[in-house]
């Protein structure tokens, strides 16, 4: 299989090789993304309970241990409020929102990237192809009878070739953006949810702390 492959890369000719490089690039994208955002996810009912279990507790610094213990961006955003809890409610929201602008783009970074380097691989291709059929049939119009055969067919294969492959990267260029989007999309709802709880943790905790309550 592996020889086909080959053959069939040095067949396409030089537009093989932008979308080679191209697809190294995604594939190495979509391996960076993946890492890291699976290392940005958090079970965040569990960070939740722990959270609420130290918070009721009276142990904010506890809370933030928990935080600190386990660096993501959520629990970083989270921390930042926590840090603020003995100011007002407002301080605390603009502590998560502050941290929350320098978490964010981190977690939504080079992503929209592959759709793009997807188009640039069918592009790549299809600049291959016409090159190929150019080659064929300027082959053709000066070679001589029993060779115009074999170099149509050459040129044929490889407008061919660079078609297929242009259309195999890029494939895996928008199959990566799909699920790396819809990941991004969980983390980020995640964060959005979680903030907004710690949030309302705090808000309840200093309510029950009143007197008189």
């Amino acid at each position: 299989m592996l020889k086909g492959i080959a053959d069939s890369f040095h067949a396409g000719g030089w537009g093989m090789w932008p979308i080679l490089f191209t697809l190294i690039i995604i594939i190495a994208m979509i391996v960076e993304r993946s890492v890291f955002l699976f290392k940005a996810s958090v079970d965040k009912d569990k960070l939740l309970a722990l959270l609420k279990s130290q918070v009721m507790n009276g142990n904010v610094q506890g809370a933030i241990k928990v935080c600190s213990g386990n660096p993501t961006p959520m629990t970083r955003i989270v921390q930042a409020g926590l840090m603020k809890f003995n100011k007002t409610d407002h301080e605390v929201q603009s502590a998560m929102d502050e941290a929350a602008l320098r978490e964010l783009p981190k977690i939504k970074a080079r992503t929209p990237y592959l759709g793009m380097l997807a188009n640039f691989a069918v592009m790549a291709g299809l600049l291959g192809t016409i090159s190929g059929m150019i080659k064929s049939f300027g082959s053709v119009a000066n070679a001589s009878p029993s060779e115009k055969s074999t170099l149509l067919a050459e040129g044929i294969s490889e407008a061919l070739n660079c078609t297929g492959f242009g259309i195999g990267a890029s494939l895996v260029g928008l199959l990566g953006f799909s699920l790396l989007s819809g990941k991004t999309t969980s983390v980020t709802d995640d964060i959005n949810e979680v903030t907004v709880q710690v949030v309302n943790l705090v808000t309840t905790h200093r309510a029950q702390m009143q007197p008189g309550v």
